[in-house]
């Protein structure tokens, strides 16, 4: 049983006084000013303590110093409490599923007689108003009470899916989910957006966010496939890692730490079904799955989550070779482990690897996951630890080893010398913010996928002579549908809430010539009658919100109704546009063959400004897939790198109705020549190319330059084409330049070697053949 120091009521309340007088301008004085009632020292003010302050309460003075020195202050007991994550929900209403006010009763057991360690919120959990000062008053009561009331007043980590924005927080700006953003090919977007993020996140008093997602989008029937940044392990590593130094250098009211997850393979169920073990060889893990987990942790990210799934029999959270070796050993991280949510207790009651949840938790703590999210019990996890020790399950060093790691994020976090935030500044940082970054990324995410000539003029963008424009389909007029799940709610916006946002028929109606009459049919009949003398019609179609498992679908397809209401459209004769709002390629069945076709994502709060700038030819499309567009229902999982070998189906190859990287634009672009600096490298060496490109067009606009590599001979199977590099240049009517790509060693190694997949990955030497449009360098490694 932990040992706590009871203060006398009196110097309750003068601490609780000061600390609101003084708790956002010296908040290290608090601390102080607490643990010295607690701990009979003098009071030291922020900045280097007095002699006989606690080391940890220095500011000035080392990290590690300070962990160290706390750790040694600390029972075992608030130890395990550093190590567990609780849901805000155990702290509200009646402690168990009803939300609402928080409760000084439930905050007790929680904060104070188990001293957990972080505080969450998961999709939906929020304050009983949803408003960012609310949040931010909601956040900060949980922290005061943290520092308030254990011993050592130490505060908790705070963490929240801000996936896509502040996307829990009702009239925070929702910015195109991960999968969009990937379409853009643009680092910079991907950084400037998660920067504002964490902003917003950084306003409401909240210091952790699990994002990026580093897994990749292979099987298109997996519900979370919109939430990554595509199925290359490089276009998605290199994505990822900008959004990890978006989050970690953004500059806010509070410093927030980013989280890599799901590592690793989360992506990869056998059956396309979300949680579902995997089965995966250790040359595909190593060569393409771990990648882009790689690439963003060493971008700086401060935690990792871990996959909920199981790889090859093994439960990820249970895997010391994941957690340890290749995340520690070989990686180098230092940060915090976390696991997703139950994940722990998982290994007992959904795996049958342990016993009993202490042998679970000792499974998880052993392999390399230090923080646990259990989200409800935080009694059982604490004591549930505690007697994994008692065996001599777990020993107290990898205790103070996780406890720790956790205590070290805090101080690097600033947090106890600035716990708290400023609930009246936090509704002018976080609604409508950004709103123009989300339009521009939202715009650059669209693809443009098809643009038939309709009597000898191409159908996009819609003509200033255009008289009629009809908009029809589900979707039309959905801001919900827009914005997908992980908003407001965890599977997408609830029933009878409002979302602030622009609707892409709201969109389409701002941005139409003033001559124009915009028509909304919102049936079928409508829209059939209406398309009959339309100069285009605008058919939006989807699919409707979801998260995790509830997103899963074994027919990753546009619904039977729309592709009816296409097909009616279409048969008028008239120019009919599909814009698809998806998170994932669907198979269009009869949709197909339309005059044009834009893949417009999941794409925010703003989405239905930026698809009227690219219908309109206001923003000239510069998407590019990231993913594969299956033919149809059937072919999953695709994806480009699939290995060659002796297929006998016609589709039983990769035979995509639209190619990874594909995408149209309102001009024309070419790729003039690439060059190699060098004929040859050694192995290991970085190949760096030129590449010459031109808008031979008469619009200005954004090129994205993806250059690939092949293996004429290879030691074992390679796909025909990976990509090695890419990057985004504007080009104005008539210009030409030439860009310079550094190819990493390590987008050219591969795991050598037989079945095992023993060794470790490396570049073979001999020829590599590197493409640009229809340009290619060839490269020897000697």
């Amino acid at each position: 049983m932990s040992v706590r120091v009871s203060l006398p009521a009196r110097w309750r309340t003068v601490t609780a006084r000061r600390a609101t007088a003084a708790g956002r301008r010296h908040p290290a004085l608090v601390f102080a000013l607490v643990t010295a009632c607690a701990a009979g020292v003098a009071i030291a003010p922020a900045g280097p303590a007095r002699a006989g302050a606690p080391r940890y309460l220095d500011a000035g003075a080392p990290v590690a110093e300070r962990v160290r020195d706390l750790l040694g202050r600390m029972t075992l007991d608030e130890k395990i409490g550093q190590m567990d994550q609780i849901a805000v929900i155990r702290m509200q209403g009646d402690c168990e599923w009803s939300g609402g006010e928080l409760d000084e009763t439930c905050m007790k057991t929680v904060l104070d007689d188990h001293a957990v360690g972080s505080v969450l919120s998961g999709g939906g959990m929020g304050p009983a108003r949803n408003t960012p000062a609310e949040w931010a008053t909601m956040v900060n009561a949980v922290q005061r009470y943290a520092v308030r009331n254990s011993r050592l007043h130490i505060p908790v980590l705070y963490g929240v899916d801000a996936v896509h924005g502040h996307n829990n927080v009702l009239g925070a700006t929702v910015f195109p989910h991960q999968i969009g953003l990937g379409a853009t090919w643009d680092p910079r977007t991907v950084r400037e957006t998660s920067a504002s993020t964490a902003r917003a996140v950084a306003a409401t008093g909240i210091d952790w966010n699990f994002s990026p997602v580093a897994d990749l989008a292979r099987d298109q029937r997996w519900g979370r496939y919109y939430e990554t940044y595509g199925e290359d392990p490089l276009l998605a590593g290199e994505l990822a890692a900008a959004g990890v130094e978006g989050i970690e250098t953004a500059r806010g009211a509070k410093r927030v730490a980013a989280t890599v997850k799901h590592f690793a393979g989360y992506s990869e169920p056998s059956n396309g079904h979300d949680r579902v073990p995997a089965d995966v060889s250790p040359r595909y893990l190593q060569d393409t799955l771990l990648p882009p987990y790689r690439r963003a942790v060493e971008a700086g990210a401060r935690t990792v989550m871990v996959n909920s799934g199981a790889l090859n029999g093994v439960p990820a959270t249970s895997s010391r070779h994941l957690l340890t070796t290749v995340l520690r050993e070989q990686w180098g991280f230092t940060g915090v482990t976390v696991s997703d949510w139950e994940d722990v207790r998982a290994l007992q009651t959904k795996y049958k690897i342990a016993a009993d949840y202490p042998e679970a938790i000792a499974l998880a703590v052993n392999a390399g996951v230090d923080m646990a999210m259990e989200p409800f019990d935080a009694k059982g996890f604490s004591e549930g630890l505690r007697t994994a020790v008692d065996r001599g399950l777990v020993s107290p060093r990898r205790i103070d080893e996780a406890a720790g790691r956790v205590l070290r994020l805090k101080f690097e976090l600033g947090l106890f010398e600035d716990p708290y935030v400023d609930p009246a500044e936090a509704d002018a940082a976080v609604l409508g913010a950004d709103k123009d970054l989300a339009r521009r990324a939202a715009a650059d995410s669209q693809v443009l996928l098809r643009n038939a000539a309709h009597q000898g003029r191409a159908t996009l963008p819609i003509a200033d002579s255009a008289k009629k424009i009809v908009v029809a389909g589900p979707y039309a007029d959905d801001i919900n549908g827009q914005v997908g799940g992980w908003t407001i709610g965890w599977q997408g916006v609830p029933k009878g809430v409002e979302l602030p946002g622009t609707t892409v028929l709201e969109g389409i109606r701002a941005a139409a010539p003033a001559t124009a009459r915009v028509v909304h049919a919102e049936s079928a009949e409508d829209a059939a009658r209406e398309a009959t003398d339309a100069d285009v019609t605008v058919v939006v179609v989807g699919e409707r919100p979801g998260a995790e498992g509830g997103a899963d679908t074994p027919r990753p397809e546009l619904s039977t109704a729309q592709q009816a209401l296409v097909k009616r459209v279409a048969d008028a004769g008239r120019p009919v546009v599909v814009v698809v709002l998806a998170g994932r390629p669907l198979a269009l069945g009869d949709a197909a063959g339309t005059d044009g076709l834009l893949m417009s994502w999941l794409p925010g709060t703003e989405g239905g400004h930026a698809v009227a700038d690219v219908l309109f030819g206001k923003v000239n499309p510069s998407g590019r897939l990231p993913v594969s567009w299956p033919r149809r229902v059937g072919n999953e999982p695709m994806y480009y790198q699939q290995l060659p070998g002796t297929n006998g189906g016609a589709e039983s190859a990769y035979d995509a109705a639209y190619a990874f990287g594909a995408g149209l634009s309102y001009t024309d672009y070419a790729v003039d020549a690439v060059t190699a600096e060098r004929a040859s490298v050694r192995p290991g060496a970085p190949v760096r190319l030129r590449v010459t490109v031109s808008n031979d067009g008469s619009r200005a606009g954004d090129l994205v330059v993806p250059v690939h590599v092949s293996r004429p001979v290879s030691e074992v199977l390679a796909p025909p084409r990976k990509l090695a590099a890419f990057t985004r240049v504007h080009l104005t009517p008539g210009q030409s330049r030439t860009v310079t790509l550094t190819v990493p060693a390590r987008a050219l190694a591969v795991t050598p070697g037989d079945l095992d997949g023993a060794d470790a990955p490396r570049v073979e030497r001999g020829r590599y053949v590197f493409t640009a449009g229809q340009r290619t360098a060839e490269v020897a490694v000697r």
